[in-house]
């Protein structure tokens, strides 16, 4: 028993003692802003992300969830302009779409309504570590 224990309490501190290093470890995002959250024709709309990590080939992964509009949702990646890597890394990222705005990739409503959006986002490394999942606050595209 008293060995049952003792061989528990070990593993116990082999498993939670142990930390990945700064090598493995997976990107970490955070959704800082987005400019508004009413958009209408001819705007654009701007989300600002924190990263810290990432290896200077990341990819952000951005999705659109449209509940009420079948085929307005997507889901899309990007690749990120390479960086240098240094220690601590970190930064910001900013996404931008735009409501029959041209130059900017398109997120106009579908369903001839209104399309209340929420985006998601994510971000992965070249060696496949991805980051937690962030996601913005409603964002209504007004059908004109």
């Amino acid at each position: 028993m008293r060995y049952t224990l003792l061989f528990s309490i070990f593993l116990f501190v082999i498993f939670t003692g142990c930390k990945k290093g700064d090598a493995g470890s997976a990107p970490k995002l955070k959704f800082k802003s987005v400019n508004a959250t009413e958009i209408y024709s001819g705007n654009i709309v701007q989300f600002t992300l924190s990263f810290e990590g990432g290896s200077g080939n990341d990819t952000i992964t951005v999705q659109e969830i449209v509940p009420y509009c079948t085929g307005s949702s997507f889901i899309t990646s990007y690749p990120l302009p390479s960086y240098p890597v240094s220690k601590n890394q970190n930064g910001d990222i900013t996404v931008t779409y735009g409501f029959n705005a041209g130059g900017f990739v398109d997120i106009s409503p579908k369903c001839s309504m209104n399309d209340t959006a929420v985006f998601r986002f994510s971000l992965k490394d070249d060696k496949l570590h991805t980051s937690d999942t962030v996601s913005s606050p409603k964002v209504i595209l007004y059908y004109q």
